[in-house]
């Protein structure tokens, strides 16, 4: 670990604090009125003292009753014009910075779904949910309110300070004094507890994503019993982060002791020196309590900066990671709906041409690849893995935007449609099936508008699915549980198949979408490829012979390169790679039958 004076922060403490700012807009209205508050809560402040040094001094003194009940209501008038100011102040404050927080929540959720997939191919789920929901918190703790209040509180430590010195400026002396070594303290821990709470914000976003990661994995954790190696680096993880943990809160502990105790000494000074200017007939007993009083009130803000700048500190350590989330660039893409209302009403044609694309600063994934799809065709990629078969399609369906070449579809380049106007003539089949924790129905139509029950119905009867829907009491309002787990995998591929179809594109890519039925809807599954591959355009990647012979053109792949292409019988002839990897698929052994729970 490197030492707390080396660490880099990636931006200063204000151009962090410019970054939340921007977030308050429509909400500045609480903060005028939190602002405007300020004057009157201030002034009360110095009010208190002054009305308490003029009824020791000039009624308790001289024993002027009748005086002191007036002054007294005056005093107690002030009091609660103080209570209501401050009030005010809190109240418009902590609404001021919750809403701005919820829209920056909001805003940085709708940022990270519009990321390229190439940051989430280089970064963690769990650290980004990270960013997402703990730095938001701890950020929401404390820099709504913390961080404005600093400002407020400063003007009225300045006014206080002021009036200390019109009561009297000998006694104030004492106290500015004091002040260089406050502030000494406080920088030399300020820095410290910012490298600390960076360090714990990292170790544990690192934390989380490991979380994620081994809940996400448990069944193969548990397969393998891989519960001790995964708990000892889970527990590795966690004590970076207590280690960080720990070390910022001394230096908050040891902080605040030193202001308090600071506090107590510079009060006794007061005390001592004053007593003697009483003696002296400098000033009066009025003036000294006057003093103690707002000297008391002096250090209560700086009480509070003491224990607030740990929370401020760790506050800007999660908006520093917040920050470099904002700043990560979003995949540029044109309007949707130009080029699409221009002349593409429906798909036509595909042209691949000189295609070569690389994830990052990778290897080379594919390498000048070229081929051309009109409507109506259908084309299977086959190739061992890390071929490159399913980046083609990925390439299509604009997952990754960098590629070198030419991509077209109906004769315009594919950068210039947006990823919207792509998916209204591709929908893609994966061989990683996801629902929902959701109905049936949603998980259909994922909420699109242009997915009544009509086009459900027509859905699901098309890929065969209500075949095993129309048996369930629930019917398309079944709710699906954990990714689909009271589903069978052969049911699960069926209801993304309908998912897609319900689309209404005319292509459809197919990724291995057939490598994870199972027996109880094979058939269903068979029907419902065949009827697909009859009446839409189709590229798939595929390994079933069946869906390979039924193909007008099949693409070979071998290292990212398109080595033969053909139909079924011509590259028979030619026996080469492809013959080998027909000779390399061997049949299907029998699979383990998932009965559904509403089949048992």
């Amino acid at each position: 670990m490197k030492k707390p004076g080396k660490a880099k922060l990636q931006a200063t403490d204000l151009k962090l604090l410019q970054v939340f700012y921007r977030f308050l807009g429509p909400h500045k209205i609480w903060l005028i009125i939190a602002l405007v508050a300020v004057p009157f809560t201030t002034g009360a402040s110095v009010l208190i003292p002054l009305i308490l040094v003029h009824i020791v001094d000039n009624y308790i003194v001289v024993g002027n009753l009748s005086g002191l009940y007036k002054m007294s209501a005056v005093f107690a008038g002030v009091v609660v014009l103080s209570y209501l100011a401050d009030g005010t102040y809190t109240f418009s404050l902590q609404k001021a910075g919750q809403l701005t927080i919820a829209r920056m929540r909001q805003a940085l959720y709708e940022h990270t779904l519009k990321l390229p997939r190439t940051y989430f191919d280089k970064h963690p789920i769990g650290v980004t949910l990270s960013r997402l929901t703990s730095d938001m918190e701890t950020m929401g703790e404390s820099i709504a309110v913390g961080v404005l209040a600093l400002f407020t509180d400063f003007f009225k430590t300045v006014s206080l300070l002021c009036f200390l010195f019109y009561l009297s400026w000998k006694l104030a002396l004492v106290i500015i004094l004091v002040f260089p070594i406050v502030y000494l303290i406080v920088t030399f821990i300020r820095r410290r507890l910012r490298y600390y709470f960076n360090s714990a914000r990292e170790a544990m976003a690192d934390t989380t994503g490991y979380l994620q990661e081994c809940l996400n994995g448990i069944k193969t954790i548990q397969l393998f019993v891989s519960e001790k190696k995964v708990i000892k680096k889970f527990k590795e993880k966690n004590k970076r982060f207590l280690i960080s943990q720990t070390k910022s809160n001394s230096y908050d502990a040891f902080l605040f002791s030193i202001i308090d105790s600071l506090t107590s000494v510079t009060m006794a000074l007061v005390i001592w020196y004053g007593t003697r200017q009483i003696l002296s007939e400098v000033i009066t007993i009025g003036v000294l309590i006057g003093f103690i009083n707002t000297l008391s009130r002096i250090f209560i803000p700086i009480r509070e900066f003491a224990q607030q700048i740990a929370l401020i500190q760790r506050a800007l350590a999660a908006l520093e990671h917040i920050n470099r989330l904002f700043n990560e660039e979003q995949e540029q893409e044109p309007s949707p709906g130009i080029k699409f209302q221009q002349n593409i009403g429906s798909f036509e044609s595909l042209e691949f041409k000189n295609v070569s694309f690389s994830y990052g600063k990778g290897s080379t994934v594919l390498n000048d690849i070229s081929f051309s799809l009109s409507k109506g065709e259908k084309i299977a990629i086959i190739g061992t893995t890390g071929s490159g078969k399913s980046t083609v399609l990925k390439l299509i369906t604009k997952n990754y935007g960098q590629y070198e070449g030419s991509i077209k579809i109906n004769g315009i380049e594919l950068k210039e449609f947006s990823r919207i106007d792509v998916n209204k003539l591709v929908t893609m089949m994966n061989q990683d099936v996801y629902l929902f924790n959701e109905s049936l129905a949603f998980n259909i139509s994922l909420n699109r508008k242009e997915v009544n029950q009509e086009v459900l119905r027509k859905s699901i009867e098309y890929v065969h699915a209500d075949e095993f829907i129309d048996k369930i009491p629930e019917g398309l309002d079944y709710q699906v549980i954990d990714n689909g787990s009271n589903l069978s995998a052969g049911q699960a591929q069926l209801i993304s198949f309908a998912r897609a179809i319900a689309g209404r594109t005319e292509l459809i890519l197919l990724d291995e979408a057939t490598s994870s039925v199972d027996s109880i809807t094979e058939d269903l599954i068979q029907k419902a490829i065949e009827k697909i591959f009859k009446e839409k355009t189709v590229i798939a990647v595929a390994h079933r012979l069946s869906t390979i012979r039924n193909a007008d053109r099949i693409l070979v792949m071998q290292n990212g390169r398109i080595v033969e292409q053909g139909n079924h019988q011509s590259l028979m002839k030619s026996n080469g790679y492809y013959v080998q990897l027909l000779n390399s698929i061997e049949p299907e052994p029998e699979k383990n039958i998932k009965i559904p729970d509403h089949q048992k």
